[in-house]
């Protein structure tokens, strides 16, 4: 074979090889869209329940600082040592805490001590496109009452 009989081989090889790239740069670019959704997920998503999650602990320490003004005043007077009046003090933190629905929330009272937890599902926007379609975000805060 002379050079001239293997030139039109070279050249439907380099096409073969020329061939096999073709596409490559366009399952690159949809990885990386689909990358980049995700971490646009994550923020958005992400944000959303760090955000619910903040204003639940806000709820509940405020329902816990309602909770713990209910002192049982003849118990103080009669022996100069604070505690909560127990049911006073678990109804005021309820009524606060109820006004935000949340569907999960305890409220117990120990003493001069008061405590609210909550829980909540926050749902997912874009990252429920990969299945995950709900954040479980809860807080609790506890307050003592004193008298100063």
């Amino acid at each position: 074979m002379t050079v001239l009989q293997r030139a039109p081989h070279a050249r439907v090889l380099q096409r073969l090889r020329r061939r096999e790239e073709r596409g490559s740069a366009t399952v690159f670019v949809l990885g990386m869209a689909i990358t980049l959704l995700v971490c646009a997920g994550l923020v958005l998503d992400g944000g959303q329940a760090m955000n619910a999650r903040t204003r639940m602990a806000d709820n509940v320490e405020q329902a816990a600082r309602a909770g713990a003004q209910q002192i049982d005043v003849p118990h103080l007077r009669a022996t100069g040592e604070v505690r909560l009046d127990g049911a006073a003090a678990e109804a005021r933190a309820q009524d606060f805490i109820s006004s935000f629905n949340y569907p999960n929330v305890a409220v117990t009272v120990t003493g001069n001590q008061i405590r609210v937890e909550a829980k909540d599902v926050v749902d997912a926007q874009m990252l429920s496109l990969i299945g995950v379609d709900t954040f479980d975000v809860g807080a609790s805060a506890t307050s003592q009452a004193v008298t100063r």
